[in-house]
């Protein structure tokens, strides 16, 4: 009877049953989010846990090659390991797979084409492109780099950002590439554009990229919050209004997040 009563052997455990897996991850996390290496006092008492519990887990992962300790610094940092999971997520793409049949319908809702971009330092890469029904080519090609500050998409993932963040890209007006002689050229004039982003809920660009064609875009966030992609359409400027557009593209990007365990 005893036997009958055990849990199938295939039934994933819940978090709450194995804390030492939940406390890994943390400190993966943690040290992802950090700007170098950190000590494991920092670790323990930024993540509440016991240092005895920090210093056994820190030798189980520098063992397996998740994070590398620097004897002479005392501190942690994240090991070829986790770069290698890391390599291994873009090999197969997944943010790509999950995002294309949300945004196709989004193509199909609005008319216009649309696409899905990254943030890479203070430039956005565009991964995949949705393009309309008899609608010209644009610049945001699979593969293409663009000024983050100038795109919708870009503006979107940066006021998603915390402010230190942002001006860490933006140290001075060298940082600030314009095309066609339009967007911002200070970080203060970027600064306000971002508060009206996230005001508005939504970023857009008008003329910034291509004249004629405007777009609207959002961000698509993980479980923290952070801005992983965002989803935009573009547009020519006489045939769309970003009022009108918006509510159908942060439909699409709060789909996409729910795909890839965010929450909005």
């Amino acid at each position: 009877m005893a036997e009958a009563s055990r849990a199938p052997e295939s039934t994933p455990p819940r978090s709450s049953q194995v804390p030492a897996a939940a406390q890994v991850l943390a400190i993966l996390r943690y040290l992802a989010r950090q700007a170098g290496p950190v000590p494991a006092a920092a670790i323990a008492r930024d993540l509440g846990l016991p240092r005895s519990t920090t210093y056994h887990l820190l030798t189980t992962l520098t063992d397996a090659g998740f994070v590398v300790h620097l004897p002479e610094e005392r501190r942690y940092a994240l090991g070829v390991s986790a770069y290698e999971l890391g390599t291994g997520y873009t090999r197969q793409a997944p943010l790509q797979r999950l995002a294309r049949v949300p945004l196709a319908a989004l193509v199909d809702r609005v008319g216009q084409s649309a696409h899905l971009a990254v943030l890479h330092g203070r430039e956005v890469i565009y991964v995949i492109e949705e393009r309309a029904p008899g609608r010209p080519p644009l610049v945001t090609d699979v593969g293409v780099r663009l000024p983050a500050q100038l795109t919708a998409s870009g503006r979107a993932m940066l006021a998603a950002l915390p402010a230190p963040a942002v001006r860490a890209l933006f140290p001075d007006a060298a940082a600030f590439v314009r095309r066609h002689d339009l967007g911002p050229t200070t970080y203060a004039e970027l600064r306000r554009l971002l508060s009206d982003t996230g005001r508005a809920g939504y970023a857009t660009e008008d003329g910034e990229v291509t004249p004629g064609f405007a777009s609207v875009a959002t961000a698509v966030r993980d479980h923290a919050g952070h801005p992983v992609a965002a989803i935009a359409v573009t547009y020519p400027v006489a045939e769309g209004d970003p009022a009108t557009l918006a509510p159908q593209v942060r439909r699409t990007a709060a789909e996409i997040s729910r795909r890839v365990g965010g929450t909005r």
